[in-house]
């Protein structure tokens, strides 16, 4: 099975992240992939809640949303979004970070919030409450696909490993983890993160990326660590995109699954235990 992990560097304007998503979508099918994914707020980074206010859409009136079902209704590929940045229903008024799975007839196969909310000061001058303006999500999502079933996550839920085995144990064999993750944590945790989320579970770990500086109209822009990743379930670094915008490909064989896990079948060796106090 042939992947494709898309690293944008996504800017605060939608409609133009829309048409650059949607030809390196093209341009993936045309590589072979069945399998296409996109990292975290694909339609919009900014750091202006009233630019957001002003530029996103609910989910029902997306046009991200609606062009990219229709790219993969066009080309008959299963798409990835990794997440997209939506308006809430009332009473809740802050905003959704939300994955989708698109199914080949334009479909959403299924659909996860972002769980854990990237609430952090990383450096003196680095502060992050995403809390204040987007809802966490209240579900574990595992999808199933011809590919095998999809455990799907976002960026700062990489930190929970529980999230992951619960997945595994679900019967995920493929975990999903676009991102947007900080160059102030990337080079020391990106990669030993998704290494052991692979090793712990035996799936293979599929992590595309935003990277770059990322043009802003409105507000401070940011940067982003890029590094797509996809990770075996041995936990071998099969895809480092680097710094490179664009499609990324890889080759899996979901028998590596049942290979890692008949090695290691760590997720049937759960005990209870007392304490710590």
């Amino acid at each position: 099975m042939r992947a494709a992990l898309l690293q944008l560097t996504s800017s605060d304007d939608p409609q133009t992240n829309l048409r650059v998503t949607s030809e390196l979508i093209r341009r993936a099918a045309s590589d072979g992939a069945g399998l296409i994914l996109t990292p975290e707020v694909t339609n919009c980074v900014s750091s202006s809640r009233t630019h957001q206010q002003t530029v996103l859409r609910h989910q029902s009136d997306d046009p991200t949303l609606e062009g990219l079902r229709e790219d993969a209704a066009r080309l008959g590929v299963w798409l990835l979004i990794g997440s997209l940045a939506l308006k809430a229903d009332p009473p809740e008024e802050r905003f959704l970070n939300r994955s989708f799975l698109i199914a080949p007839d334009g479909s959403i196969a299924a659909y996860y919030d972002k769980l854990h909310m990237f609430d952090v000061q990383v450096t003196e001058t680095e502060t992050y409450k995403e809390s204040a303006g987007f809802a966490p999500g209240s579900r574990a999502v595992v999808a199933p696909s011809p590919f095998g079933a999809i455990g799907m996550s976002v960026c700062y839920d990489v930190r929970f490993a529980y999230l992951y085995r619960k997945l595994a144990q679900a019967g995920a064999e493929i975990l999903t983890v676009p991102a947007a993750f900080s160059p102030a944590t990337g080079p020391m945790h990106w990669e030993p993160l998704l290494r052991a989320r692979a090793i712990e579970t035996g799936c293979y770990v599929l992590a595309p990326a935003q990277g770059g500086q990322h043009p802003a109209s409105r507000g401070r822009s940011r940067t982003t660590y890029g590094h797509s990743l996809a990770v075996s379930p041995w936990g071998e670094v099969i895809l480092d995109a680097g710094s490179e915008f664009g499609v990324h490909l890889v080759d899996l064989d979901l028998s590596n699954v049942a290979k890692a896990r008949h090695k290691i079948p760590s997720l049937q060796h759960d005990r209870d235990f007392i304490g710590p106090a």
